[in-house]
């Protein structure tokens, strides 16, 4: 969704697919591993907070990696992994805190890791919504009111076709490591609509800002929080509204849009007794949707790094 950075603006992703993943991919990921900020080690102690590849991972991871190492004398370093492989980090103790947490998609790692073993630890809500969902232009709408819903996309999908779908529609995919369902959905609901992967968030901004700016109507998965929506004016198309017993159901057999997610914070079990004043600060910590735009935007727009950006925003 999900919703990153490197330096911010070459590669922004978004999120959510259920699974565990093996300790190699932990372990090459843990090359990539960078201070947050210079300084000498707060007293020996580092916590390592996790970023996923999205932007709204990175504003969390930075935010908070300023406030334990100015406050608190912590030596913070933020840990580019995706959001699968960082439950074995977590279980291990070798990751401390993953900021958002989607949990619509990882209720198996919940109920593996959380409920099961104990070795992760529920932090609490971060203060943000999270919506995963289908998107268009809103200008799209004033020809074809429509496309506001799918049952509007039924016979129209042609609106979306490209050179590499023919006389399907396009739809344009998140990242890959991103929990989607909408190959699934796409069939259930009877659309003549081609899944296109576009590879990476970074990718798939270029191929939607790139649309828009010739006039072309473009179909693509995103979610909110994001600050591509201070950008463009976007519509949310509605799907068949989300239940309990849809999400029960394979995924294959899924036929229903994504549910609103509180997201959440999640902890390796041994932070409370190892930093107790970090795991404080991190449980009481809250940024809502506006506050994640707001530092995205000077990331990702605006050019800044995400330390610089988060740290503007905490001064």
């Amino acid at each position: 969704m999900s919703d990153a950075h490197r330096t911010p603006t070459g590669s922004t992703r978004h999120s959510r697919r259920v699974g565990r993943t093996a300790f190699a991919a932990l372990a090459a990921s843990a090359l990539l591993i960078s201070a947050c900020a210079g300084g000498e080690d707060g007293g020996g102690d580092t916590l390592n907070l996790v970023a996923n590849p999205w932007p709204g991972s990175y504003a969390n991871a930075h935010v908070a990696a300023a406030i334990l190492e100015q406050e608190l004398s912590i030596d913070a370093r933020i840990v580019e992994i995706d959001e699968n492989a960082q439950w074995a980090g977590l279980d291990d103790g070798t990751l401390d805190a993953s900021l958002e947490v989607w949990p619509s998609g990882h209720a198996d790692n919940y109920a593996t890791y959380v409920d099961e073993l104990g070795t992760v630890v529920d932090g609490g809500p971060l203060g943000a919504l999270g919506q995963i969902g289908w998107f268009i232009p809103s200008a799209l709408l004033d020809e074809h009111p429509e496309l506001a819903s799918w049952e509007g996309l039924l016979g129209r999908e042609d609106l979306f076709a490209t050179s590499e779908t023919g006389t399907s529609g396009q739809f344009l995919a998140a990242d890959p490591s991103f929990v989607q369902f909408d190959e699934a959905i796409i069939a259930n609901l009877g659309l003549d609509l081609t899944v296109i992967q576009s590879g990476s968030e970074a990718a798939q901004l270029a191929a939607v800002d790139a649309a828009i700016g010739r006039g072309d109507p473009v179909l693509f998965y995103f979610y909110t929080p994001h600050w591509l929506h201070a950008r463009y004016d976007l519509t949310q198309v509605e799907l068949p509204e989300w239940s309990e017993e849809c999400e029960a159901a394979p995924a294959a057999e899924r036929d229903c849009g994504y549910p609103e997610d509180v997201l959440a914070k999640v902890f390796t079990a041994g932070l409370a007794e190892r930093l107790p004043d970090a795991h404080t600060m991190l449980s009481r910590m809250r940024l809502t949707n506006d506050d994640q735009d707001a530092i995205t935007f000077a990331m990702d727009v605006e050019g800044l790094t995400a330390a610089d950006a988060a740290r503007a925003w905490v001064d």
